[in-house]
C-alpha cells in the first residue's frame, strides 16, 4: 500500500513537471494572431519589430519566435497571405469560369491587376524581403501564381503538351504579378490601367505564339 502510494506521488510530481503540449487549437489561434498582428503592422508602412509584433499579438518575443524562427520569415507569410486573401479568390474564380485558354488569362491578368491597389505595400515588401532573403532550393514566392496559371491554361494542355505548357507558365509568370506591376509604374511609368492593358496584351500574345507552336 505504501508502495503503492509513494509511486502514485512520484507519478503526479513527473507529470506536473513535465511540459504541457499546447492544443492544436491553441497553436492554430496563437499563429494566426502573430500573423495577423504582422499584417496589420505591415500594412501601414515599414516593416515591424519582433516587440511591435508581439505587443499587438499580445504575446512575448519568446512565443514570436517559437511560430516563426526569423522575422523575415514571418513577414513573409504575414504579406502572402494578405495578398492571398485579396487576389486568390478573384483569381482562381477569374480564370476558371470557361472559354479559351487565351480569355481566361485574361480575365487572370485583370483580376491581379485590379487587386493590386489593395496590396501594393505589402507587394513590395514580400518582394524586398525575398530578394533580401537570398536563394534557396524552392522559391520563396510565386507558387500560388503557378496554381492560377496553370488552372488558366487548362483547355490549351492538350494541345501544349507536359513540356510547352510548363514553359508557357514560366512565361506568364514574368507579366502576371507584382514584378510586372513594379515595371510597369517604376520603370514604364503607365498608369494601372496602362500597366493591365499591357500585362494583358503580353500575356494574350504569349499564349497565341505557344499554341501556334512558335519556338
Amino acid at each position: 500500500m505504501l508502495f503503492a502510494q509513494l509511486c502514485n506521488n512520484i507519478t503526479t510530481v513527473y507529470l506536473r513537471r513535465m511540459p504541457v503540449k499546447p492544443r492544436e487549437a491553441q497553436r492554430r489561434r496563437t499563429r494566426k494572431a502573430i500573423v495577423d498582428a504582422a499584417t496589420a503592422l505591415l500594412a501601414r508602412g515599414a516593416p515591424p519589430s519582433v516587440d511591435e509584433v508581439a505587443a499587438a499579438a499580445d504575446v512575448s518575443r519568446r512565443t514570436v519566435y517559437m511560430y516563426f524562427p526569423t522575422l523575415d520569415q514571418l513577414l513573409i507569410d504575414a504579406a502572402l497571405g494578405a495578398i492571398s486573401q485579396a487576389t486568390v479568390d478573384r483569381a482562381i474564380a477569374a480564370a476558371g469560369t470557361g472559354g479559351s485558354a487565351e480569355a481566361r488569362v485574361e480575365r487572370l491578368v485583370r483580376a491581379v491587376q485590379g487587386a493590386s491597389g489593395e496590396t501594393e505595400k505589402l507587394g513590395r515588401t514580400l518582394i524586398r524581403l525575398t530578394v533580401e532573403g537570398g536563394g534557396g532550393k524552392r522559391p520563396r514566392r510565386g507558387y500560388r501564381r503557378l496554381e492560377w496559371i496553370d488552372a488558366a491554361l487548362a483547355p490549351a494542355r492538350g494541345r501544349l503538351g507536359p513540356a510547352r505548357s510548363r514553359r508557357l507558365a514560366a512565361a506568364l509568370a514574368m507579366v502576371v504579378g507584382w514584378e510586372a506591376i513594379i515595371v510597369q509604374r517604376d520603370i514604364c511609368g503607365l498608369t494601372p490601367a496602362e500597366g493591365e492593358a499591357l500585362s494583358v496584351w503580353a500575356a494574350r500574345a504569349l499564349v497565341r505564339a505557344a499554341l501556334k507552336g512558335e519556338p
